[in-house]
């Protein structure tokens, strides 16, 4: 589905499902070199289980025209105006890696509007290495291969998304390649991580969320380690939120790695 989101147009996938803002919505928002695929096998299910799908692919990647964004709050305003062009009054938000943080800077601002959030490798802060950094800006295609490999914990686990022992590991470096080229204008790798690595904001806007919080952690996960959400979980129970932690036995790639467990993990914290 396409929408015209601050004069741009935004894909967003439905789940194979047309669009109907009256049902309950959850909103996907990926990590940087990523798009709304990440997230097939969970929009999917959702939007075939009673849920309103939006998954998004964010300005200047992929499918969606506009400025990509070049800070968490610029792209937590982005979901704002998503909702808005939608007609949405209220949704979930759901999260992974810069994704995670765009939803709970959007949860921060929206506040009674978002029914649930759900924070998938997340970490704060999200400080990324000057190696990387470096790598993104002056050699994608190696910072693609890095990467990958610190985000998996396998490279075919069985089964997988696509079916038993499909190679994770190639598929994600294409789709980091073409999210990269999608934008001719823009290092979207670069400008992504510059923006989870600049952004300050996380324990205060945790503590102005309203709603509950599911964490979705890889205990092998090692471009947001696990220990790096505790900052964002330690806020969440001094502040009195009701949250959920769920620890999955693999890397960064929850959505790819363990795609039924953490389907499962969403789809329970969601109707609960």
């Amino acid at each position: 589905m396409i929408l015209t989101v601050n004069s741009a147009n935004t894909y967003c996938y439905t789940g194979g499902k047309p669009f109907d803002a009256a049902k309950p919505t959850v909103v996907f928002i990926h990590g940087v070199v990523n798009d709304h695929s990440v997230w097939i096998l969970q929009s999917r299910y959702m939007a075939n289980h009673g849920w309103n799908v939006l998954a998004v692919d964010l300005p200047g990647h992929c499918r969606s025209d506009g400025e990509a964004p070049s800070s968490v709050e610029e792209a937590a305003g982005f979901i704002k105006a998503l909702l808005d062009a939608a007609g949405v009054h209220k949704a979930a938000l759901v999260g992974h890696s810069w994704g995670s943080l765009i939803a709970l800077e959007a949860a921060s601002q929206l506040k009674e509007r978002v029914s649930h959030l759900v924070l998938v490798g997340t970490a704060f802060p999200m400080k990324v290495s000057q190696m990387l950094l470096d790598a993104s800006l002056n050699e994608p295609e190696k910072a693609l291969q890095m990467i990958n490999v610190f985000s998996r914990s396998t490279l075919a686990p069985p089964p997988s998304t696509l079916g038993p022992g499909t190679w994770i590991y190639g598929a994600s470096l294409a789709l980091g390649r073409r999210v990269l080229r999608s934008n001719p204008k823009v290092n979207v790798f670069h400008r992504g991580f510059k923006a989870c690595d600049s952004y300050t904001h996380g324990e205060d806007a945790m503590g102005q969320v309203t709603a509950p919080v599911l964490f979705v952690l890889g205990a092998q996960d090692q471009m947001t380690m696990a220990k790096a959400a505790q900052p964002l979980i330690t806020k969440a129970q001094a502040a009195g939120k009701r949250f959920k932690v769920v620890s999955l036995p693999v890397g960064h790639h929850q959505m790819t790695e363990t795609p039924d467990a953490t389907l499962f993990a969403i789809r329970d914290f969601l109707q609960g």
